[in-house]
Formats: C-alpha cells, sequence, structure tokens
C-alpha cells in the first residue's frame, strides 16, 4: 500500500450560520458544528485510505468563541496520522470578518476515524507522509493521544504507553 502526503488528506468547506444553525443567544448550536466537524473529517479521512470510514471517537472539542447567525465559517480537515486501520483528523474551523475578509481560528477539533470493509470489518490503511511544521508536530503527537484514548478505555495498561513515559518520565 502506497504512503500517502498529509497534504493530499486535506478537505474544506465554507458554510454560512443561518437562523435554524442558531440557539436562543443567536450562535451556532455546538451540535451542528459537530456535525459539520464530523462530516468534513470523514472526506478527509477518505481521502487518505479511498475507502469507506466510520467515525470511532471525538477525541477533543475545542468551543474556542462562540459563532454568530450569519457567520461565514471554514472547517479544514486533515489526516494527521494513520495506524494499523484508522486514522487521526484535526479539524480548524475559522470565522471570516465579512469586512476585512480576516479569518480567526475560533474551534478545533480531533476526530478518529476507522476504515471498514463492505462487512464492516476494519482494513488496513496507507501510512502517512507528513511533511510541513504543523504536519509534524500533529503527527508526533498522535501516538501519545492514542495512547491516552486506550489507557482511558482500560485496553492498554499505563506501563505499555511508551510515548508516554517518554513525555512524563524521560524513559526511553
Amino acid at each position: 500500500m502506497k504512503p500517502r502526503k498529509a497534504s493530499e488528506t486535506l478537505s474544506i468547506t465554507t458554510k454560512v450560520v443561518l437562523p435554524n444553525d442558531t440557539n436562543t443567544l443567536g450562535n451556532l448550536f455546538g451540535g451542528e458544528l459537530l456535525a459539520w466537524m464530523d462530516l468534513i473529517a470523514s472526506v478527509s479521512a477518505h481521502r487518505h485510505c479511498k475507502r469507506v470510514v466510520v467515525t470511532a471517537s471525538v477525541n477533543n472539542v475545542s468551543f474556542q468563541k462562540p459563532i454568530a447567525h450569519s457567520s461565514i465559517v471554514t472547517l479544514e480537515a486533515k489526516v494527521s496520522r494513520a495506524f494499523s486501520s484508522s486514522m487521526e483528523v484535526f479539524v480548524d474551523v475559522f470565522v471570516e470578518d465579512p469586512v476585512t475578509g480576516i479569518r480567526e481560528m475560533c474551534n478545533e477539533a480531533i476526530y478518529t476515524f476507522v476504515a471498514v470493509d463492505q462487512n464492516g470489518g476494519p482494513i488496513q490503511v496507507p501510512e502517512l507522509i507528513p511533511e510541513t511544521a504543523e504536519e509534524k508536530v500533529r503527527f508526533e503527537g498522535a501516538l501519545r493521544r492514542k495512547q491516552l484514548s486506550l489507557i482511558l478505555a482500560g485496553k492498554m495498561k499505563p506501563s505499555e504507553a511508551t510515548e508516554l513515559k517518554k513525555l512524563f518520565l524521560g524513559e526511553e
């Protein structure tokens, strides 16, 4: 299976926050934003493996700033690391100033997807090649995030988390 560059997985969508997308304060519903992020992240994961993908987990969501009604919102997703059958995908959310056109990052999330066959069983995905500085930082952190998730789910013993031991204990 041929490795793929992280840049090949970039997926971008732009939305306008409409009245039915907002809460009583006139801000975008968090659940609506989660749905938008899940959709664009799935496109990114699909671009990496060219197979059907399913959401395995939402590892982190950061609602840093509310997004007001009529805002122009751009979501950018890119696979940060591929494991045997799973892929970690970062989603960055930007709001565009309607007058200046300047974009400001307002939210982000980390999703995990699994590639599946026609029976819903996991299948192997290609290796990911990070190129930019940001891609490399996210790639390196992905294994630590995966190990932490496995520990919290009871699927890995803390003593087996090699990357976390390096980070916290300085062990090799």
